[in-house]
């Protein structure tokens, strides 16, 4: 569901950041049409020809922070060292154009939305690309079966990225990379083992 189509007006983009700053600051549910029209400078009826509907701005919301997200984790990657899984860590505790004091977007957005919404299903399509992308990433680096490898550092990054929500400081996060790096380090020295 990662595949939202961005907008493509100049009313259409501004009303996606005025949603995206909304949403994050007051909640998915909280923020009405009238208010993001308001924000936007446009009329719900400009909001409504734009997108739809409130679900379909939320799932192109969803779709953007995704994908802007993702791109900046792949410049972290590209960058990297091996292990580069560590990259993801750093990708959430640092990523700058996106605010994160108040916690994952998509963690905050699965608390409130319904699982028919549309924007849930962008939710369930970014965690499983991070977490299939940590795998990934494993097993480039390390070599072998590395799933349940993958399930504990990313458990281990939403653990940490929603306390990061609670306390609005990267401390959990930071933890949470020093144990990924543990666990890499026990795994590298089971890859080397004959």
């Amino acid at each position: 569901m990662l595949d939202v189509p961005a907008p493509t007006t100049d009313a259409g983009r501004r009303l996606l950041t005025a949603a995206a700053e909304l949403f994050y600051r007051h909640g998915i549910t909280a923020v009405g049409v009238a208010g993001i029209a308001t924000a936007a400078g446009v009329t719900k009826k400009t909001l409504y020809d734009c997108y739809g509907s409130k679900s379909a701005l939320v799932a192109t919301y969803l779709a953007e922070r995704h994908r802007a997200w993702w791109a900046a984790l792949q410049e972290r990657v590209d960058a990297a060292p091996a292990p580069r899984a560590l990259a993801v860590f750093a990708a959430y505790r640092d990523h700058g154009e996106l605010p994160l004091e108040l916690g994952c977007a998509f963690q905050r957005g699965a608390a409130e939305l319904a699982g028919d919404h549309p924007g849930r299903a962008v939710i369930v399509a970014h965690k499983a690309a991070v977490r299939a992308e940590i795998e990934r990433l494993l097993v480039e680096d390390l070599g072998g079966d590395r799933a349940g490898l993958a399930d504990h550092l990313a458990l281990l990054l939403e653990g940490a990225t929603f306390q990061r929500g609670l306390d609005g400081t990267p401390d959990a996060l930071d933890r949470a990379a020093t144990h990924a790096r543990s666990l890499l380090d026990g795994a590298r020295v089971d890859t080397a083992t004959p």
